[in-house]
């Protein structure tokens, strides 16, 4: 990946508009108030009393894409954020998953389809999502049973030409990813 490719790891909103503490003010473990420190080059919250330190982490998710005829299958979000919007089917990686397991898990109960995955397509940093910046793997997958049918927090399954997407794309990860598979395997 080049550095026009990854537009995105500069372009996006300011990471220091959060609240450095995410939102917790006390230690974990003994219930000491939090205090911003330095540890390894950065200022962190860390407990005075017990050494604890609060690392703030994206969340890993993982989704697939399935390309068909030059089309590629999006679904519409049924929830907040972005409710109404179009996005590749992802979701966030459950505690015991791996990120293959969670892209057959989430294109199944957005879509209704069993997959298959084909070979990982890259991994995109998504900082526009309120809830939390994300770490985004993408697989190319194959159907291989199942119906179209909306489920889970999708209100609508559709096909759409890479020529025609929809302007509402949910997250700037996933237009990424859409700019990125265009030049990768449709423009040669």
């Amino acid at each position: 990946m080049n550095d026009e490719d990854l537009h995105y790891l500069i372009s996006g909103p300011d990471v220091t508009r959060d609240d450095p503490y995410g939102g917790y003010r006390f230690c974990p473990r003994c219930r000491t108030e939090l205090q911003m420190m330095r540890e390894s080059e950065a200022e962190r919250p860390q407990c005075p009393s017990c050494g604890f330190i609060f690392y703030r982490n994206p969340a890993p998710a993982a989704g697939a894409m399935i390309v068909k005829d030059g089309s590629i299958l999006l679904v519409q979000r049924s929830v907040n954020p972005r409710k109404n919007d179009w996005c590749i089917p992802a979701g966030f990686i459950e505690w015991t998953e791996h990120p293959q397991q969670t892209a057959i898990r989430e294109l199944k109960e957005e879509t209704g389809l069993d997959i298959s995955i084909r070979t990982m397509f890259d991994i995109f940093f998504g900082m526009d999502d309120p809830r939390t910046h994300a770490v985004l793997i993408l697989y190319i997958a194959d159907i291989v049973g199942g119906a179209i049918k909306p489920g889970d927090d999708a209100a609508d399954v559709r096909w759409f030409d890479f020529d025609r997407l929809p302007a509402n794309i949910a997250f700037q990860a996933h237009r990424d990813a859409l700019a990125l598979y265009r030049k990768r395997y449709l423009m040669r």
